[in-house]
């Protein structure tokens, strides 16, 4: 059966009428909603009582233009609604939505997660990144939340995580995050902590199903916590202060390796540090190092790993 679309941007008597009865519609023409700088809600999106993804992102909506959707009861089977790129400070009443599965605010001025506690638990991806939050909290619910994005925040510390057992991605780059604190979580897959605050790589190792962990831009002064990673396929600790290439010998998965902007001296050693990935590997960044200035570095590197396809930005066919 050919899905049905609204147009409501139609202000025609004539288009109105060929119009079929939008209760019985499941796909609204969302390029009419986005980027349209719309500061209201149109009411006729209440009578599409079977739609499944309401994306309103890049206009001008505040909490007050927002606050209708509260009271649509027609748009209770919702899965999916984005919001992102607006002038939100708050977040808003979502408890009416009990199928969400996605849910994004993201590029707002957001400055608590209060009210998060409404949303529904069967929520899969929660995006909150770019607004003013300081606080992780009203999340315990979220038990099948697979996706949690709060980067380009303010937040401090790391907490009350330990009910997202499902998690697999969570990203809180660009914080003011000084520790790792995981909360005892050993699903996630894929970790970034880009541009907080870190000094240390401590926090890790119980972390085993970890594929990807992304560091780069903190304060670390020694690579630690890695042995334990045995799945890690991707890691990034770019634009640190490490002097060495240290616990990753025994990662066998490693293919992406991004070491550069550091103070890594000398290569020597650099055969037993990454003995594990040496077959593995095909991508390793260590320019702005001391040791990309040796004689040959490129040639020394390409005997190293025989299967390597780029090394800075130099790609290999």
């Amino acid at each position: 059966m050919e899905k049905e679309r609204v147009d409501l941007n139609t202000e025609t008597e004539e288009a109105e009428e060929e119009e079929e009865d939008p209760s019985s519609s499941t796909l609204l023409d969302l390029t009419n909603l986005t980027t349209n700088r719309l500061s209201s809600l149109d009411p006729r999106i209440s009578h599409l009582s079977l739609l499944k993804k309401l994306s309103l992102r890049q206009n001008l909506i505040t909490d007050d233009a927002v606050s209708p959707l509260s009271s649509w009861t027609t748009l209770s089977a919702l899965e999916e609604l984005v919001l992102r790129d607006n002038q939100l400070k708050k977040i808003p009443d979502v408890r009416i939505f009990k199928q969400l599965l996605v849910f994004d605010v993201s590029f707002n001025e957001i400055t608590s997660l209060h009210g998060l506690c409404n949303a529904s638990n069967t929520l899969k991806e929660l995006y909150v990144s770019k607004n003013e939050v300081a606080k992780i909290e009203e999340i315990e619910h979220f038990d099948q939340l697979n996706i949690l994005e709060l980067g380009s925040n303010k937040l401090r510390v790391m907490e009350n995580l330990q009910n997202l057992t499902n998690l697999q991605e969570l990203w809180l780059g660009r914080n003011r995050i000084k520790s790792v604190n995981l909360c005892g979580l050993k699903c996630i897959k894929k970790l970034s902590l880009q541009s907080n605050r870190l000094t240390s790589m401590t926090g890790f190792e119980g972390c085993i199903a970890l594929e990807e962990l992304y560091l780069s831009h903190n304060g670390i002064s020694k690579m630690e916590g890695l042995s334990s990673l045995v799945n890690l396929r991707v890691l990034d600790v770019s634009s640190n202060k490490l002097t060495s290439i240290d616990d990753i010998q025994n990662l066998m998965h490693l293919e992406d390796l991004w070491l550069n902007d550091n103070q890594i001296e000398s290569l020597e050693g650099i055969v037993e540090s990454v003995a594990g990935s040496k077959e593995k590997l095909t991508t390793i960044y260590l320019e702005k190092n001391p040791c990309a200035k040796s004689l040959n570095y490129t040639a020394v590197l390409r005997e190293i790993f025989p299967n390597i396809e780029q090394i800075d930005s130099d790609v290999f066919s």
